[in-house]
């Protein structure tokens, strides 16, 4: 069974909101009238797009790890990766923190959320549901926000254009492997509806929401606070210690996240320096100010303009992931460029605290719970004050 299912109510997990459902037809998607949250997506053979998606995915990402992934020559000297080599490089030069997070974000969760979209639509293609099935979603949901084999990608595209001034780089077949792999991972992402897979795995309905309390509302304003405050403490030494440290002939020079991003500009990589003045300097504070705003507002209990703020806080879940560019460019550098006191790159201590504010501020928009913005109204005011 692989028809697309709809309930004929379904509560907006982002709201509270019950809505009626109508039959939907191809490519038609169910919206919550009261927040514009996609509440459910119907594709015509949707489980087997995913597993044909994904499938593909799990071996372009196999074959993109023995094969040479860059080569980088200067001076007469030459070195070569392939990804699982790069992460050793970081590993044999005592960067495990900085080689642990790059290889599960890139490789290995990005890899068990493949497995699960393969196990999830070939069970669902063939209609069992086995006692392990809602353990495999649960997982492939949490996971979903921690692959980041795209924003690696974008990262590495960065640091191809950081070095290419200072020596030649030649891309190897790995390359292009794992380029396959990140547009078929995030084509399986686009056909994984999560609401369509719990609406089959528990019958045709959809559980609701669980209700939420005084005391749960008060809870995660209390949680998003301390995350932001430390997100917010973690942001100085992100910015002012270095982020990345150049050796040239023996001659070591700091760069800053700023700083690299003013190098770029006046070596003329105006695209490349915007994408990381956004990613890493722009993202961050936005990110920070909106969630800390947000929690302000439900907290002394505002009622006004509550489509703007849910809509700033989807922006804030949806971008807030690509900050990590900074720290992949920083990644891929360390691990291409070591030769020696000829020409090194090394890790600066921003690195880790500059991770430490992207993956604070994600689970501090996990941990702020959008239902608290449309907590205490009544369903039809909203909608007609809403639009």
């Amino acid at each position: 069974m692989t028809s697309g299912l709809v309930p004929k109510q379904i509560t907006c997990e982002q709201c509270d909101y019950t809505v009626s459902l109508p039959e939907l037809a191809h490519r038609q998607r169910a919206v919550c009238p009261r927040c514009g949250h996609t509440l459910l997506t119907y594709r015509r053979n949707e489980a087997q797009s995913l597993a044909a998606f994904a499938f593909s995915a799990l071996v372009f990402l196999i074959l993109s790890l023995p094969f040479n992934f860059l080569s980088f020559r200067a001076s007469g000297q030459k070195h070569s990766i392939d990804l699982p080599g790069g992460l050793a490089v970081l590993i044999e030069n005592d960067y495990v923190s900085l080689a642990l997070i790059t290889g599960l974000a890139t490789l290995l969760l990005p890899g068990m959320v493949l497995l699960g979209f393969v196990v999830l639509s070939l069970a669902r293609i063939n209609n069992q549901r086995p006692n392990y099935l809602k353990r495999v979603y649960r997982a492939v949901c949490w996971l979903m926000p921690w692959s980041m084999a795209e924003i690696f990608l974008v990262g590495t595209l960065v640091s191809l254009i950081k070095i290419t001034e200072l020596a030649d780089v030649s891309i190897g077949l790995s390359f292009y492997a794992f380029i396959g792999f990140t547009l078929c991972m995030t084509l399986s992402m686009v056909y994984f509806d999560k609401n369509q897979y719990a609406l089959w795995l528990n019958d045709g309905a959809l559980p609701a929401p669980k209700p939420l309390t005084e005391l749960e509302a008060s809870h995660s304003v209390q949680r998003t606070w301390a995350l932001l405050i430390t997100a917010s403490l973690l942001y100085i030494p992100a910015n002012i210690l270095p982020i990345m440290q150049t050796e040239l002939f023996g001659k070591t020079e700091p760069s800053t996240i700023v700083g690299g991003v003013i190098s770029l500009w006046e070596s003329g990589s105006y695209p490349v320096a915007l994408i990381i003045l956004i990613a890493s300097v722009v993202v961050p504070v936005v990110k920070i100010a909106i969630l800390g705003w947000l929690n302000y507002s439900v907290q002394t209990g505002q009622i006004k303009r509550k489509s703007r703020r849910i809509r700033y806080y989807r922006f804030t879940e949806g971008i807030g992931r690509w900050s990590m560019i900074d720290v992949f460019v920083v990644a891929v550098l360390v691990a291409l460029i070591q030769l020696g006191n000829t020409l090194s790159i090394f890790p600066g201590p921003a690195a880790l605290a500059f991770c430490a504010v992207v993956f604070i501020t994600m689970v501090a928009a996990m941990t702020f719970d959008s239902r608290l913005i449309w907590q205490g109204s009544q369903h039809q005011q909203d909608v007609s004050n809403e639009q």
